[in-house]
């Protein structure tokens, strides 16, 4: 498999990015003639500082991104079409994100056509590349303790409500073992971009996150 879950060997349909578009229209321009309206426009999108666009009312956490050094480019395209609030918690953006990774490839395929510089913009390997690296197997195989686990739990209470609630913040109630530690090591390793998230992760050992993963995934 190529990574954003395409095969190497698929290539991306750009017509049917442009339909795929149609999602992000009523919000979003791009092209000639281009101007914000719910959203800002979409012109030179990749390589663009997250909150950047001088005259647009962001959102207080997407300013926060970008001054944090946001940058858009595939892997954080990638993961805010996914799910926007993952990425940023308090968007403005009302859009509940694209699951299938196909449909992604190919939005992004059609957007890269209106970027002066198009490096690093999904078009087929070796432009794909992954948003999460793979974990060493020997830290996934650490059994975590659920009772260690709902100890550690108090830090991330402060945003993620543990009764599966999500008021803007992602819910991480019920989630795999395997997610919720790859997720953790991404942040950790600052291959997910968000700065709470990997101050969070780089105090955690492997052991104390595969506490919390088991004390999670068991609360489903």
């Amino acid at each position: 498999m190529s990574t954003l879950g395409v095969p190497a060997q698929a290539q991306v349909d750009i017509e049917d990015g442009a339909k795929m578009f149609r999602r992000c229209f009523s919000c979003h321009m791009v092209g000639e003639g281009a101007f914000n309206r719910t959203g800002p426009h979409l012109d030179d999108l990749f390589g663009r500082v997250a909150g950047s666009i001088e005259g647009f009312s962001y959102s207080q956490d997407m300013l926060r991104a970008g001054a944090g050094g946001l940058v858009w480019d595939v892997d954080n395209l990638d993961a805010f079409i996914e799910n926007p609030k993952e990425l940023i918690s308090r968007t403005k953006m009302r859009f509940k994100g694209i699951k299938d990774p196909v449909d992604r490839a190919n939005l992004m395929a059609y957007l890269r056509q209106f970027s002066d510089n198009p490096a690093n913009i999904p078009e087929a390997e070796p432009t794909l590349h992954a948003r999460d690296p793979d974990v060493d197997p020997t830290i996934l195989a650490i059994q975590g303790d659920p009772e260690y686990g709902a100890y550690l739990s108090g830090e991330c209470a402060t945003c993620h409500q543990i009764d599966g609630g999500e008021d803007g913040i992602p819910s991480i109630v019920g989630w795999m073992v395997e997610d919720f530690v790859t997720a953790l090591q991404a942040y950790k390793s600052e291959h997910r971009s968000h700065p709470v998230m990997q101050l969070m992760a780089k105090r955690l050992s492997n052991e104390e996150i595969a506490a919390l993963a088991a004390y999670f995934e068991a609360l489903e």
